[in-house]
C-alpha cells in the first residue's frame, strides 16, 4: 500500500507559481524564447513532474500563466518603477537577470494582484529571493517591493481612523507613565 499524496494548499500552489514564474521569467530573458513557448515546457515538463530524480511539487498553473503573462505585458510599464525605486548605486541594466526576474514578478502582482495583501506579496517574493541568494539580495527585494508597495497599494499602508486614534492613546498613555 502507497503512502498518500501529501495534499499541498492552494496558498502552497501559489507559492510554488511564483517560484516557477521567476523561473520562467529568467528563462525567457536569457534565450529570448517566446511567452508560449516557456509556458509550455514549464507545465509540459516542469510544474508536478519529476526531473532528475527530484519530484517537483504541483504548481498553480494558472497563477502561474497569470503572473508570466503579466510581466510580459506591463513589462515596459514595471521596469521604469523599479529603476526609481533601487538605491542610486544598482540600476536596473547592471541588476543579475535572476532578481531582476524576481523584482519584475512582485511588481507585477502587487499592480495587478489587488486581492492578495502587499505584505504577502512582499514576504513570497522574500522567500523566493532566500532560495536563491543568501546575502544583499533579499534585503533588495524586501526593500524594493516594500518602497513600490507603499506607492501602489497606498490604502493598505495608511493607518485607518481608529488605528491612529489607538496609536495617539498608546503614545499619550506611554507619556504619561514616565
Amino acid at each position: 500500500m502507497s503512502d498518500p499524496k501529501p495534499v499541498i494548499k492552494p496558498a502552497n500552489k501559489r507559492g510554488l507559481a511564483r517560484l516557477a514564474a521567476v523561473q520562467a521569467i529568467y528563462q525567457m530573458d536569457l534565450s529570448g524564447a517566446d511567452l508560449m513557448e516557456v509556458v509550455a515546457q514549464f507545465e509540459e515538463l516542469r510544474l508536478g513532474k519529476e526531473i532528475d530524480g527530484e519530484l517537483y511539487r504541483e504548481a498553480d498553473e494558472s497563477w502561474f500563466r497569470g503572473i508570466l503573462a503579466g510581466v510580459v505585458k506591463n513589462q515596459k510599464d514595471i521596469d521604469p518603477l523599479i529603476h526609481n525605486a533601487l538605491p542610486d548605486d544598482w540600476p536596473l541594466a547592471r541588476m543579475h537577470t535572476l532578481l531582476r526576474s524576481i523584482l519584475r514578478a512582485g511588481v507585477f502582482e502587487l499592480q495587478s494582484r489587488k486581492d492578495v495583501p502587499a505584505r504577502v506579496v512582499i514576504n513570497e517574493y522574500l522567500d523566493v529571493a532566500k532560495s536563491f541568494y543568501e546575502e544583499d539580495e533579499p534585503k533588495l527585494v524586501n526593500g524594493v517591493l516594500d518602497r513600490l508597495a507603499r506607492d501602489i497599494r497606498v490604502d493598505e499602508f495608511t493607518p485607518k481612523p481608529d488605528e491612529a486614534a489607538a496609536d495617539e492613546a498608546t503614545k499619550d498613555s506611554d507619556e504619561n507613565s514616565q
